[in-house]
């Protein structure tokens, strides 16, 4: 990676800490709770897109599965956990943590991007523990819905998770294809390392320093 590159990762890194937002629950509806097939769906399907965290990690287990020998379980299991995760969030299961381990996976995830030394099966099986925390923080935007815009949520935000990280995937076959791997993947591996350390250490403040309602 070159030094004109490298600047230019670092500007976009920095860019995305001065944005970052403690708040993981992302609406489409804003705030508004689906109450029908159509308005369920189109919230699972935008969930995943104007999540900046969840896209990066969607964006980086596609790319990552294309490096690997049978990569394609890498995303499978994701999306599949990901269903977990939200089941458990509805069925009011409580799990620690969630926004940090969902930064810290982009944050991990960004990191084999760049060096990754795990066989496929480790990897697979990162992708299925991160995908119960993001799926987790998924639950958040359908949590006391109706069974109905519920079913159709998890439809469409398993449809477009599958979509994206199924086209990242195929555009890191076809640069692995022309053999220009070292450079690509590493320059998005850091772009993504820095979308997870924006919202890593933003959570961070926000537990050490939390807001105080008015």
């Amino acid at each position: 990676m070159n030094l004109l590159k490298f600047s230019k990762s670092i500007l976009i890194t920095i860019a995305l800490m001065s944005i970052a937002s403690p708040a993981f629950a992302h609406h489409a509806m804003g705030g508004r709770m689906p109450s029908n097939f159509i308005e369920g769906f189109l919230t699972g399907i935008a969930h995943p897109i104007i999540g900046l965290d969840h896209f990066a990690f969607i964006i980086a287990i596609g790319l990552l599965a294309a490096m690997k020998t049978q990569g394609i379980w890498i995303p499978i299991a994701f999306v599949l956990s990901a269903m977990l995760g939200t089941e458990l969030h509805v069925a009011n299961i409580n799990v620690p943590g969630v926004e940090l381990f969902v930064s810290g996976s982009i944050l991990l995830f960004g990191l084999l991007l760049m060096k990754d030394r795990l066989n496929t099966a480790i990897v697979i099986g990162l992708a299925a523990v991160a995908g119960v925390f993001h799926g987790y923080a998924y639950g958040e935007a359908i949590f006391g819905a109706e069974m109905t815009p519920l079913l159709a949520y998890l439809a469409g935000f398993t449809t477009i998770q599958l979509a994206v990280s199924l086209a990242a995937y195929w555009i890191g076959k076809a640069i692995v294809i022309r053999r220009s791997t070292v450079n690509q993947f590493r320059s998005a591996g850091l772009v993504i390392f820095g979308i997870g350390l924006a919202f890593f250490v933003s959570q961070v403040v926000n537990l050490l320093f939390p807001l105080q309602s008015a």
